[in-house]
């Protein structure tokens, strides 16, 4: 994320990290009691419903999209809209950018599709937890810090052997005299913390502090009267060789380290590289280092901080580094630039889809593509006013709620207007409405196709009751809504 963030996500500018604390209490208490106000209930313990549809939802943020192309990779879109004036939260859109679930409560983070215990399950970070939900979208397990330490929503990546790894930002007393500091100041430390889902145990902690020195940084350090985060830890992963890939985004460097003993393998860029960098090389304020095959790594280099210091206007761009280990030399494989020259000061990512496209998310600048494997464009879309979101992604995604599906309805003169309700459900193809003078006399108005967790249809006249009945793709009744009344 932006260099501002620590426990938190949305804010553009430094505040320390003691008052991020604050806000991250702030938020976790708006949370608590939007929760029990809001239709979309955040769940706080395990086996909790995130989706329960009712009249009173929050109008989701949708996507607008400005370039289509039937050549992109199917699935939905996951983001997480912050920022801006719109309802926050986790949501997946179509390809229309039409709102299939959302989950407001507050900011989010890291909003993505894994695999848990075998199967597919969605993760995101929300109000300082880490959340996984099943299709269902009841939460099966939730993720906390370890050690008295609290949670920071930049990764939260689960591994095969059903750990989590995530990261921590901690304040510490620090001489930074030697760097034109204070010298009773205070320094971020970049944490990683591997825990253990089912037991919340920590089975591997690692400390920016104890193996980078604050001099390696290139954020100023004045550039927060209270707090100096010279690190700006805001990814770590498993490369294909099991350790850890660390993107330390203030040090401009990518840290691979043993994740038995936390000893620094090597350092990518920065001032200590251990690598002679090729042409094109050189990486500014990076997010999200990936394995992308043999010997090569993929990441977002954001090549601007947007502050003093950074390389203000400087393109964006995905690229992707082939490692000689051997030779240690580093070399440009290929990169991928937005056609809209994009510059993105936070936040940013990038993956890759099973047809060889690659989805980008722009962070800040609250935009995601879709690019084939020659860097063409295939797919554009912006979220409304400033929303942004840390990540963007595209995955394939089969939700059954464990809710049933609502209506509403309102007359105006002698039209009623239906509102079809059902947070999350994939497998709707259309709606049937039916409408009558009572319960026990509701007959089959019409039918309309699905255009969004709340599709609106229109009927003529203005029964007493109306119910909507979800239908799939072969006409077959999936859930019918209780009767509603018209108001």
């Amino acid at each position: 994320m932006s260099s501002a963030m620590t426990t938190g996500a949305g804010a553009r500018k430094p505040r320390g990290v003691f008052a991020l604390v604050l806000v991250a209490a702030l938020w976790s208490a708006f949370v608590l009691s939007a929760g029990a106000a809001s239709q979309l209930r955040v769940a706080h313990a395990a086996g909790k419903s995130v989706t329960r549809a009712v009249s009173s939802q929050p109008r989701a943020p949708r996507l607008r999209v400005v370039q289509r192309s039937s050549l992109a990779a199917p699935g939905y879109i996951f983001i997480a809209p912050k920022l801006g004036q719109t309802a926050h939260g986790p949501e997946i859109v179509d390809g229309q950018g039409r709102p299939v679930w959302f989950h407001p409560g507050g900011e989010a983070t890291d909003f993505r599709v894994q695999s848990y215990l075998g199967k597919p399950v969605l993760t995101w970070y929300q109000g300082g937890i880490d959340y996984i939900a099943d299709n269902s979208y009841h939460v099966v397990a939730t993720v906390h810090a370890g050690n008295g330490l609290d949670l920071d929503g930049h990764e939260f990546a689960l591994t095969p052997q059903g750990t989590a790894l995530i990261t921590i930002f901690h304040g510490v007393p620090f001489d930074l005299s030697s760097i034109g500091g204070p010298k009773d100041g205070t320094v971020v430390d970049g944490i990683v913390q591997e825990i253990d889902v089912a037991t919340g145990r920590v089975l591997f902690e690692w400390h920016s502090l104890d193996h980078v020195p604050v001099d390696e940084s290139y954020l100023p350090v004045n550039s927060d009267p209270d707090s100096y985060d010279y690190f700006h830890i805001n990814a770590v992963n498993l490369d294909s060789d099991g350790n850890l890939l660390i993107s330390g985004r203030h040090t401009w460097t990518v840290y691979k380290v043993d994740r038995q003993s936390g000893r620094i393998i090597w350092r990518l860029g920065g001032k200590h590289t251990d690598f002679t960098l090729g042409p094109g090389v050189r990486l500014a304020w990076q997010h999200n280092p990936l394995p992308a095959g043999a010997n090569t790594i993929r990441l977002f280099d954001n090549e601007n901080n947007g502050e003093p210091g950074g390389r203000i206007m400087a393109q964006s761009r995905v690229v992707w580094i082939h490692l000689d280990t051997a030779t240690m030399t580093a070399t440009l494989v290929k990169a991928i630039t937005h056609p809209g020259a994009l510059s993105v000061p936070s936040q940013g990512n990038a993956q890759a889809l099973d047809n060889g496209n690659t989805f980008v998310g722009w962070g800040e600048l609250g935009r995601v593509s879709e690019f084939d494997s020659q860097g063409k464009l295939l797919f554009d879309a912006t979220l409304p006013g400033d929303d942004d979101t840390y990540r963007g992604y595209r995955f394939q995604w089969t939700g059954q709620p464990g809710t049933l599906p609502a209506a509403t309805a309102r007359h105006t003169g002698r039209t009623t207007t239906v509102h079809a309700i059902w947070n999350g459900a994939t497998e709707v193809a259309r709606w049937r409405i039916l409408a009558g003078r009572s319960r026990a006399k509701l007959v089959r108005i019409r039918a309309a196709a699905w255009s969004g967790l709340d599709t609106t249809m229109k009927i003529a006249g203005v029964p007493k009751k109306v119910q909507v009945v979800a239908l799939d793709a072969r006409g077959g009744v999936i859930a019918t809504s209780k009767p509603a009344r018209v108001r």
